[in-house]
């Protein structure tokens, strides 16, 4: 939101307090506060005068420091609040003559007590940042609205990313940005998951702990300044010390949430039904052998909205006309899949209930629909006539809703997409007293929590996985998310992309997207071209609107095609796994932007379309129907995965690709493990496992973890390479295991080992726990 015209004045009907000097400091519960007058005290009758501003300066962890500004402190506490972790950081504060400090860990923040208003976060001598006089501000409108803004300086070279699923531009230097959730498909300024939380290069991050209405100009409104503002009495932020883009994002998610584990089967491809189209059992069990039939692996089946009964949306029953023994139908749908390894169930849910629908009656009764202000239920007629809304805040209403899905989980269904979730009114009241304004964005959280604590708890830790359009801060504990309704057309695929690497750099590990677009029909081309990106995404799913997404559909080669990307992702689960540990773990993504990887290299700060794939692999999908493609390689001899083809960083490089291929690019000094099956992604990922080895260079060592089902690492290999040996350890490996060097086209000799020719290096089958591999050329 902006206040000023121009640099010089405030917007008509606007009136702004600013913090002129320190009163005093005061240091009370591992707290700093600075009181802060609006106007100069050159004497006692200027204390009379108001506003005071109260500025309570904390840390919840080492290397975070919570600000939270006031202007009237009366207010009663507002509900919902983001469920923040504690890390329990013991802050070292000191108040001088000169300055006040707080510090926690390598971060402090140092507040001026000189004659004008300056406070500088510091990571140890280093400014990072600095809000300076008239940054921090009360603010009137005419309309007699009352926002707390700050704005924290931006430094010339430093770009600002996140802010949520953002489909515009990955660097947000320039862009109003409202955190404000809406059903705006993937070509507007709107989004479905808003986070009050961006990231710089510059060695921080900001989160805005607020869950209603935010409003970022990022170097907009003021150009050298990132600014923020919230409507209400006070405002709390935390700025979060890096430096690198990983660490931000350890530190982000450490206070906010982590990315759960997800089931391995999750990452194979999810087929689905499509949404307005025509289908019954004949139609599903058409699909299911047509993919057996071609040698296609697919893991999940979707049946999207209308496997309930127009109008009914949602009541949870199936629609009898079309589907008159579901349980037998997922049954037999299940014994298909059996020889395949497994077919997994999702169905289509929303947290709406129709009119229609006989819960809403149900519902009505119980008080489980959220109600207006007069004691109406709130009903409109977009998207389900007559719908209302489960009031999430209720308890009770949370147990009902969720014993629905929990008769599905009997009935074979083993997952949900939870659709929607944005269009939430706020002339309503909720149970628990929540704030409709801050319940906004916040709805959504709690209908995605509901339904994944039901899966955890039918399914266990670790099985649960949702496919979610809506999200907030902190709701990357409940993954999957997609990234919604996206047109047939390469501009949306590229939006696509950008929108998920922006999530990614907002505190989610996991994403995905509708292959081939969702509105209208993709054309062979584009639909082929959006496959490898598909499958080279965390999770991957051919869902549309109107149209199928078989395959077969399109032309042959459509089947090849994805027959052969999909064998590619499922053949790497095992190096796929370790990214997918380091999202639950840590809470770096598994697709990440390119600066997030590389934040040194000034070529990669703006780079949107092409990203990493896990610590190791590039990838630039193509977005052109002739396959002509640009990408960036950093520095370092990288190598094309495909076909051993060698490039040399840092520059630009121009192909062409045919739909069989796309630059694929492995890291300088990686060692990729590769599964020895390709046709499930639920396999034993050490059994037999190839570690392709690039460019390892003299003196290095590489480990490389190979997660088991609970997520810990079921074997480990060393890898190390001095002169013209490589030697590699393992440690709780199976029998079986083997080495391809990439790019040596032969050896002198092998201890533990016997080596042979291979299409791109040497290949050496281990007999024993250590190869030695000696005279490497």
């Amino acid at each position: 939101m902006k206040f000023t015209d121009g640099y010089w004045m405030l917007r008509k009907g606007v009136h702004a307090a600013h913090p002129v000097e320190v009163l005093d400091c005061t240091v009370a519960s591992r707290t700093l506060v600075v009181h802060a007058p609006t106007k100069r005290i050159r004497h006692r009758g200027d204390l009379l005068k108001g506003p005071l501003v109260t500025i309570a300066y904390s840390s919840p962890m080492p290397d975070v420091i919570g600000v939270k500004i006031t202007h009237f402190a009366g207010e009663a506490p507002q509900r919902p609040e983001f469920q923040l972790q504690d890390g329990s950081a013991d802050p070292r504060i000191s108040v001088g003559d000169d300055a006040a400090v707080l510090a926690s860990g390598a971060l402090s923040v140092r507040v001026d007590r000189g004659e004008e208003w300056r406070v500088d976060f510091l990571a140890g001598d280093r400014r990072l940042t600095t809000s300076g006089p008239k940054a921090v501000a009360f603010l009137e409108t005419g309309d007699g609205g009352h926002y707390i803004r700050e704005q924290l300086e931006l430094g010339v070279d430093h770009h600002v990313y996140g802010l949520g699923e953002r489909f515009g531009p990955l660097v947000k230097n320039g862009q109003t940005v409202d955190i404000w959730n809406a059903d705006g498909g993937t070509a507007s300024e709107q989004a479905y998951k808003n986070v009050p939380f961006l990231l710089t290069d510059g060695g921080y991050g900001v989160f805005v702990n607020h869950p209603g209405a935010v409003s970022f100009e990022v170097a907009s409104e003021a150009v050298s300044r990132t600014q923020f503002s919230v409507e209400g009495q006070s405002m709390e932020y935390f700025l979060i010390y890096g430096p690198t883009p990983k660490e931000i994002l350890r530190k982000y998610t450490a206070l906010t949430g982590r990315p759960a584990r997800l089931p391995a089967w999750s990452y194979g491809l999810w087929l689905s039904t499509s949404f307005t189209t025509s289908y019954d059992e004949a139609t599903v069990t058409e699909f299911i052998d047509g993919m057996a039939e071609r040698d296609l692996p697919f893991s999940v089946f979707h049946f999207d909205c209308f496997w309930m009964r127009e109008y009914n949306w949602c009541d949870f029953e199936w629609d009898p006309r079309t589907f008159p023994e579901p349980r037998a139908m997922l049954d037999r749908l299940k014994s298909q899949g059996r020889d395949r390894g497994g077919l997994r169930i999702s169905l289509w849910i929303n947290p709406y209930i129709a009119q229609r629908s006989p819960l809403f009656a149900e519902g009505k009764a119980l008080g489980y629909l959220l109600k207006r202000p007069n004691g109406d239920v709130w009903q409109w007629d977009l998207w389900q006539p007559g719908m209302g809304l489960v009031d999430f805040t209720n308890p009770e209403a949370r147990e009902w809703y969720a014993s629905k899905l929990d008769a599905l989980l009997d009935m074979g269904v083993d997952c949900f997409k939870t659709d929607f979730g944005e269009r939430v009114p706020t002339d309503v009241e909720y149970f628990d007293g929540s704030d409709p304004e801050r319940m906004h964005n916040y709805y959504t959280h709690l209908y995605n929590q509901t339904v994944f604590d039901l899966l955890r708890k039918r399914r266990g830790e670790a099985e649960a996985v949702v496919f979610a359009r809506s999200a907030t801060a902190g709701t990357q504990r409940f993954p999957v998310h997609w990234g919604g309704d996206s047109e047939s057309t390469f501009a949306a695929m590229a939006e696509s992309l950008r929108g998920g690497l922006s999530l990614g750099m907002s505190g989610f590990g996991y994403w995905s997207h509708d292959i081939g677009g969702f509105e209208g029909t993709p054309d062979a081309a584009l639909f082929k071209r959006w496959i490898a990106f598909g499958l080279l995404s965390s999770h991957s799913r051919l869902h549309g609107s109107h149209s199928y997404r078989v395959p077969w559909l399109f032309d042959d080669e459509a089947v090849d095609v994805l027959r052969s990307f999909t064998r590619l992702k499922l053949s790497l689960m095992p190096y796929l796994s370790g990214a997918a540990r380091q999202a639950s773990a840590e809470g770096i993504p598994m697709m990440r932007a390119m600066v997030v990887e590389f934040p040194d290299d000034p070529a990669c700060a703006h780079l949107d379309r092409q990203y990493m794939f896990g610590d190791d692999l590039l990838v630039a999908p193509v977005f052109s129907a002739d396959g002509e493609v640009s990408y960036y390689v950093p520095e370092g001899t990288w190598t094309h995965y495909l076909s051993g083809r060698r490039v040399t960083g840092p520059r630009w490089v121009r192909e062409r690709h045919g739909f069989d291929s796309l630059p694929l690019l492995v890291r300088p000094g990686a060692v990729v493990p590769v599964g020895a099956v390709d046709d499930r992604p639920d396999y034993d990922h050490a059994a037999g496992v190839t570690l392709r080895a690039y460019e390892l260079t003299d003196g290095a060592t590489v480990t490389t973890a190979i997660p088991g089902p609970d997520g810990e690492s079921a074997a480990t290999f060393t890898t190390t390479r001095h002169g013209g040996e490589v030697r590699v350890e393992a440690a709780g490996a199976p029998p079986g295991w083997r080495v391809l060097l990439v790019g040596v086209r032969s050896v002198e000799s092998v201890g533990g080992g016997t080596a042979t020719e291979h299409e791109q290096g040497t290949l050496v089958q281990a007999e024993q726990d250590t190869l030695s591999i000696r005279g490497i050329s």
